[in-house]
């Protein structure tokens, strides 16, 4: 009886280790900015070949000096692609939209921008200020990939929605004083991919407001 219990007590302990490395597993990226920091957790599992993606950008420090250049409080705060001055970065070809995946554009996730065309992101992204269910895939309609979720930091994503913004140029919703990422570092170096050339992309990713 001793000898049953014994080989029950070591099942169970293996099987909350497991489910605990499980949990490690799961990529998370810390984003130092301006106004705070924010840990971005990654779903691989669900998105493989968006979180490849934004892996490749983190790890060839695109995103250190990119500022947010749009920022819609109780919508979504954008960023990825643009420098202090608004110069759009250089980036890699763009990837297949993922947004069938079955995640949801509920507050506090993190998705892929694009333009008009669904295969259409590269480097930008945004992080849900609300739940945004317009955003989501419909049948015969690609909606935007979710491919993460924030897991600290939201305090950070509340501060950077509620700055003032501005007009500049043909981009709307510009915050007045710049709010940079000063880092972008991928806390799990298991994840990590070697850099990859840069093409350049001449159209700005967007999302469209409800």
């Amino acid at each position: 009886m001793n000898k049953l219990l014994q080989y029950f007590i070591l099942a169970v302990s293996i099987a909350f280790s497991s489910l605990g490395t499980a949990e490690q597993t799961a990529p998370r990226v810390l984003l130092k900015t301006d106004l705070g920091e924010i840990v971005l957790e990654l779903n691989p599992e669900a998105a493989p070949v968006t979180v490849d993606n934004f892996i490749q950008y983190v790890n060839d420090h695109h995103y250190d000096g990119v500022v947010f250049h749009r920022v819609i409080k109780d919508f979504m705060i954008q960023t990825g692609g643009f420098t202090f001055d608004l110069s759009m970065k250089e980036n890699r070809a763009p990837i297949v939209n993922e947004s069938d995946n079955g995640l949801k554009n509920l507050i506090g996730t993190v998705a892929m921008a694009r333009t008009s065309a669904p295969n259409s992101a590269t480097s930008q992204f945004f992080i849900n200020h609300k739940n945004n269910a317009f955003l989501d895939y419909k049948k015969n309609r690609p909606g935007y990939a979710v491919f993460g979720k924030v897991v600290q930091g939201m305090d950070t994503v509340d501060k950077i929605a509620q700055v003032e913004t501005k007009r500049v140029g043909y981009h709307a919703n510009v915050p007045k004083d710049a709010i940079r990422i000063l880092t972008a570092r991928l806390l799990d170096s298991k994840t990590q991919t070697p850099p990859t050339k840069s093409v350049k992309k001449t159209e700005a990713e967007t999302i469209q407001a409800k």
